[in-house]
């Protein structure tokens, strides 16, 4: 992603992708891009051809603060849609399969009393999951035409995102087999699920139909592999028994900065895949 590799190959992210494609990394992924200018994205979508790289995900929805999916009335569902119809311009610039959705917060009490500020008593948990499928429903009508795929992501509350309304990978499978459609799957981040429930291998096969993006990150610290108490080279092997094309997104910082840093990512990812 952009930045990972910036201190060997500069500011400019044309060439940290070209500096990345160097080392053997064979797709790129950056939340970001929306954020950038059309023609930039252009540029990028232009560039990951002639490399012949994939592009992983970019985000086109994320919500951690607010019940925007949870409540039927919240006066936000309709900005959701309007960003899935977004992303699929974006998506054909750079040729993306993959979006990350992060749908939204639980709804909670407001202040001390049963109302909140979206008007109407705190939704039972039931009906709030009823409502996130709902509007995944119409964001996943707006991408079927295209061949593209909203990947939800569980965040952990423990340690980076409290409150948000997707919290395991157990859930978003339920939620995606509710959905039932091939433009809704899930996005496993390793890092979060192995902080909300660890598990990681097992969980991987229960829910290996519904899973269509991987990301990883040690535990603790989010860095790269070798750095935490997760054995990344075992989770590949595991990996690559069931799929040979799935992307895997590198979410996560640098243990050391500067060149050094980047070199050891380089190294853990080359040493994580070495079965």
């Amino acid at each position: 992603h952009p930045g990972m590799f910036k201190a060997s190959a500069g500011d400019n992210v044309l060439e940290q992708i070209r500096f990345a494609a160097d080392q053997g990394f064979t797709a790129w992924e950056d939340n970001g891009m929306p954020n950038r200018s059309v023609e930039e994205q252009k540029e990028i979508g232009q560039l990951l051809e002639q490399l012949g790289m994939r592009m992983g995900v970019f985000v086109a929805y994320a919500s951690f603060a607010e019940p925007i999916f949870v409540r039927p009335n919240h006066p936000k569902r309709d900005e959701f849609l309007t960003k899935m119809r977004e992303a699929v311009e974006i998506a054909k610039r750079v040729n993306a399969t993959w979006v990350t959705v992060v749908p939204g917060s639980v709804d909670q009490q407001h202040k001390d009393d049963q109302w909140n500020r979206y008007g109407g008593p705190r939704i039972r948990a039931g009906r709030q999951t009823a409502a996130t499928i709902e509007l995944l429903k119409r964001g996943a009508e707006v991408f079927e035409p295209h061949d593209l795929v909203m990947v939800l992501e569980p965040l952990n509350w423990e340690v980076n995102h409290g409150g948000v309304f997707l919290r395991s990978t157990d859930q978003a499978y339920m939620i995606c087999k509710a959905v039932d459609s091939p433009a809704c799957k899930i996005l496993y981040d390793v890092y979060h699920e192995q902080i909300t429930a660890g598990n990681i291998i097992n969980t991987m096969d229960d829910c290996w139909d519904e899973i269509a993006y991987l990301q990883t990150g040690d535990n603790p610290g989010r860095k790269e592999p070798g750095t935490g108490e997760m054995n990344y080279r075992n989770i590949f092997k595991h990996l690559a028994s069931k799929s040979t094309d799935m992307v895997i997104g590198m979410e996560h910082g640098n243990s050391i900065p500067g060149k050094a840093g980047e070199q050891a990512v380089i190294d853990a990812y080359r040493a994580a895949d070495d079965f």
